[in-house]
């Protein structure tokens, strides 16, 4: 689908707050509250505008301590793969999963209370899954900058 610069513009303002009413965005574009309703039901229809989601502070729930963890699966056999993933997709605290190129497989972004709460969860979940070969730990120390604003 093309995106013409009003659908641009819808996306702009959704990313920065999804809370927006139809009319509130008509009013920022200069367009009919129907104009800007079908235009989103089409964004959403086509599966630009996946989900709409609400952004917590880590801070505020006890989830500040963010880690970065590489994984090396023992071989890369489809198996291995799909069992790793299967596995992952049960674990809470694991946020985002990238299969990557490189020395490592997997890439895991993983949220706790602290590094107490890690090391119980790299003990008593992470390293049970099957075929993992070895695990490298990255700690955050601070966040520049953390967007989940595409730009179209």
């Amino acid at each position: 689908m093309h995106l013409d610069i009003t659908d641009q513009k819808i996306l702009a303002l959704l990313q920065d707050n999804s809370k927006l009413t139809n009319k509130q965005i008509s009013l920022k574009l200069s367009l009919s509250v129907t104009a800007i309703y079908e235009r989103i039901k089409k964004l959403e229809k086509e599966g630009i505008i996946k989900k709409y989601v609400a952004l917590i502070d880590k801070d505020k729930i006890d989830k500040s301590f963010l880690i970065f963890c590489h994984i090396k699966l023992l071989q890369h056999s489809k198996e291995f793969l799909s069992n790793f993933e299967k596995e992952i997709l049960k674990l809470d605290e694991v946020t985002e999963c990238f299969h990557v190129s490189g020395d490592y497989d997997y890439i895991l972004k993983i949220y706790v209370k602290d590094m107490k709460a890690y090391r119980e969860f790299m003990v008593t979940k992470l390293t049970t899954i099957k075929h993992i070969g070895s695990t490298h730990s990255i700690f955050t120390i601070g966040e520049v900058k953390n967007s989940n604003v595409i730009s179209t």
